[in-house]
């Protein structure tokens, strides 16, 4: 468990760079984690830049956005470590600090974590049974 918000440290990292492989390969593989992401593999291209929380040198979660054409860029099938708020809002901070300047970031956020979303300037624009579509685009219409 973390002892306190601070020692997370969220490393941004390229959806090709071998780092990335060395730091995250085990856990998109372990059933545990895909179980948790509702048994979705996760995927990386050029496309995607990673967000990965460290606790004391060990991963406690990541976070693939893709950028996409228009301004647009997309959180989807992220994995956090004991479902840790703390963790997941690291992560969501770090993205919005590197990317929202170039894109509206859009969010698949499982349900049980639309509320830490929400505290980091998120709106839903669509919710299913499990998962919610969010934006951080202050223009968008929300539901």
């Amino acid at each position: 468990p973390l002892t306190a918000p601070n020692m997370i440290d969220v490393k941004q990292i390229e959806g090709t760079d071998p780092k990335l492989y060395e730091l995250v390969c085990r856990l998109v593989m372990d059933p545990e984690v895909l179980r948790q992401n509702n048994n979705y593999p996760f995927k990386t291209t050029l496309h995607f830049v990673w967000f990965v929380a460290l606790d004391k040198g060990e991963v406690a979660g990541f976070l693939p956005v893709e950028r996409r054409d228009g301004g647009k860029a997309v959180i989807n099938n992220y994995y956090i470590r004991d479902e840790s708020a703390a963790v997941l809002e690291a992560m969501i901070v770090k993205a919005q600090e590197a990317l929202g300047g170039q894109y509206t970031l859009e969010a698949v956020a499982q349900t049980r974590d639309g509320d830490v979303f929400a505290r980091n300037g998120f709106c839903a624009t669509k919710v299913w049974k499990n998962y919610i579509k969010m934006t951080d685009d202050a223009d968008t219409k929300r539901i």
